[in-house]
């Protein structure tokens, strides 16, 4: 159902108005899930490596947990550039793509595993689209 025809006109053009760009709703969005996924990992490793399959470890240099812990300390700075709008687009590129590499990782493991990690694995798609619209407006505010 159309907006405008359930509580009129005049609301709905004074909430667009007064709000803020749909893309910088996007680029905040996104940094606070970069951050808190970061600070999340820094406070709990192990829940986070419980994501790591048993033929995913032996590639990883480090242990589950500490591969974790470093991811945590990056998403960290990078969660905090994007909420800043500093140094956007190469931290939102990054985001981008650990993103769409976690998500084909999921989508693997999903059906390596029988099915494990399909929920994370869809919200990890939505998520991954996010993060490239905030790159691309990122690098078209740029002017690259």
């Amino acid at each position: 159902m159309d907006l405008r025809r359930l509580v009129g006109d005049e609301p709905v053009t004074r909430l667009v108005d007064r709000t803020p760009a749909p893309l910088s709703v996007a680029r905040a969005g996104l940094g606070a899930m970069v951050l808190l996924a970061g600070v999340h990992k820094l406070l709990a490793p192990g829940v986070w490596a419980a994501y790591v399959t048993d033929w995913l470890a032996p590639w990883l240099v480090v242990s589950p947990v500490a591969f974790m812990l470093v991811n945590g300390v990056l998403e960290v700075g990078f969660g905090a550039a994007i909420l800043a709008d500093r140094a956007t687009a190469f931290a939102a590129g990054v985001a981008a793509v650990s993103l769409s590499a976690t998500t084909a990782y999921l989508a693997l493991a999903a059906v390596v595993e029988g099915g494990f990690f399909v929920d994370v694995f869809v919200r990890d798609v939505g998520l991954s689209a996010l993060a490239w619209a905030v790159l691309l407006d990122a690098l078209r505010r740029s002017g690259r």
